[in-house]
């Protein structure tokens, strides 16, 4: 009996201690899931723009210094892929990126993927996936944004305006990255070409929360400038309003 007693004490005694040993995981400036597209009204042109985007804006320069001017000097990045309901799928779990090597690692990792999906588009399906990514990443960090990243309207799922308030509910903010098909098949016009253009539906539907933006994207140089111009605002942000940010 008295053995037992020592070895629960033991027990108790050691759990507390190895709960304080853990180590805790270092604060980002900006934690950030990117959520792409990938039905199939995304052609694979469209599908090497995606890529080949993320490779130019993650080893541009001007991120790589954007991120070491942040106050953590570290940004978090995930990569997820979405298209009909059920579809969604968690590419690239969380990654730490501080210097130019990590952004080459995580940008060549992206690269290399191959297409998860070929289902219709929802967009709401994909938003939510990047909510539980952001609340399950263990990460503290400044800012937390998702950045949609698709060439239609929503058309399965979830809706799309309630996935966006969730996400701006919780302090997140939603930006767009709109690939517009200016030669689209017939039997996909109306998904790709709404009234009044995507860029002006992703506005309306998709994004929100401070300083959310929409970029309307033709080919993959603008693609690149628009993630290297998005990603050195966000921690630039951070630096010049001490943590808050604005808009």
């Amino acid at each position: 009996m008295r053995t037992a007693i020592a070895l629960l004490g033991a027990c108790l005694l050691a759990g507390p201690a190895r709960a304080a040993d853990a180590p805790e995981t270092p604060p980002v400036d900006v934690a950030l899931v990117l959520v792409d597209d990938v039905s199939r009204s995304i052609d694979d042109a469209e599908f090497r723009l995606q890529k080949q985007g993320y490779l130019y804006a993650f080893t541009n320069p001007a991120v790589i210094a954007a991120i070491h001017g942040g106050q953590n000097g570290a940004i978090a990045v995930a990569y997820v892929e979405f298209a009909s309901v059920g579809e969604t799928r968690v590419v690239i779990d969380w990654t730490v990126i501080r210097d130019a090597a990590s952004a080459k690692a995580f940008a060549d990792r992206l690269n290399a993927e191959p297409r998860s999906f070929w289902g219709r588009t929802a967009i709401g399906e994909g938003i939510t996936a990047g909510i539980h990514a952001l609340a399950s990443s263990g990460y503290k960090a400044t800012r937390q944004v998702i950045d949609v990243c698709g060439d239609g309207t929503n058309n399965a799922g979830r809706d799309v305006d309630a996935a966006r308030d969730e996400a701006v509910a919780a302090g997140i903010t939603v930006n767009g990255l709109a690939i517009i098909n200016d030669h689209p098949v017939a039997w996909a016009y109306a998904h790709v070409q709404p009234p009044g253009g995507l860029g002006k539906y992703y506005r309306e539907n998709v994004t929100g929360g401070p300083g959310s933006f929409v970029a309307e994207i033709h080919d993959f140089h603008a693609f690149g400038n628009a993630i290297t111009r998005k990603l050195v605002d966000e921690i630039a942000r951070i630096g010049d309003r001490g943590g808050a940010p604005r808009g």
